[in-house]
C-alpha cells in the first residue's frame, strides 16, 4: 500500500521514536502512561464512538473518517487473544472521548481491553498525529500504534476499512516476528 507523502512523512518520523510520558485514565479505573507499558502494545486510535441512544453531534460529518469506529472497536476484540498469542501485552482504543463516555462503549459490545482517554489530545499534539476541529468537539483521526518498550514500532494512519483494521495490524505483527 502506498501512502499520501504526508502520512509516509509522520511513519518515518514516529518510528523508533519513544512516545512521550502522558498518563490517560482508563475505562478500567486505572491510568496509562503508554511510554512506560513493557514489550508490545497496540493502540488503535478513533474520532468517536456512537451511542446509540444519543444522536451523532453534526459537526462529525466533516472528520475524515469518522464512521466506523464501533466495527474497529469489536475487530479489535474479536482477535483479542489472536493479538495475545503474538505477545501484545496491552491493547487499548483511545480517544478524545471522557472514561464516562466511552464506559457506555465497554459495556455495550462487551470489550476485554480498555479505552483510554486523551480529551485535550496531548498525546495526539506531542506525536503530531491527525487531529480535527468539528465544531466545540476536537477529534482524533484515525489511526494505529504498534509501542514497543515505549517506542513507535509501527503507525498505520491511512485505515479505509475501520472493521478490517485489527487484521492489519495482525498481518504487520506476524511479519515483523519471522
Amino acid at each position: 500500500m502506498t501512502l499520501p507523502d504526508s502520512q509516509q512523512a509522520l511513519r518515518d518520523r514516529l518510528i523508533g521514536q519513544p512516545l512521550p510520558s502522558t498518563t490517560l485514565p482508563a475505562t478500567d479505573g486505572q491510568t496509562v502512561d503508554l511510554s512506560r507499558e513493557r514489550g508490545l502494545c497496540v493502540v488503535f486510535i478513533y474520532p468517536r464512538s456512537g451511542n446509540p441512544h444519543l444522536p451523532a453531534p453534526a459537526e462529525m460529518a466533516s472528520v475524515p473518517g469518522a464512521k466506523g469506529c464501533t466495527p474497529q472497536a469489536c475487530g479489535f476484540r474479536d482477535h483479542f487473544q489472536d493479538f495475545a498469542a503474538l505477545g501484545v501485552a496491552g491493547l487499548f482504543g483511545l480517544s478524545s472521548q471522557d472514561t464516562a463516555y466511552q464506559q457506555e462503549l465497554v459495556e455495550r459490545i462487551q470489550l476485554p481491553y480498555p479505552l483510554l482517554s486523551d480529551p485535550t489530545c496531548q498525546l495526539g499534539e506531542a506525536l503530531g498525529l491527525p487531529l480535527y476541529q468539528a465544531g466545540p468537539i476536537r477529534v482524533y483521526g484515525r489511526a494505529a500504534l504498534v509501542i514497543d518498550n515505549g517506542r513507535v514500532a509501527q503507525l498505520f494512519s491511512d485505515i479505509p476499512d475501520p472493521a478490517n483494521n485489527a487484521g492489519q495490524v495482525l498481518d504487520w505483527l506476524r511479519q515483523a516476528r519471522c
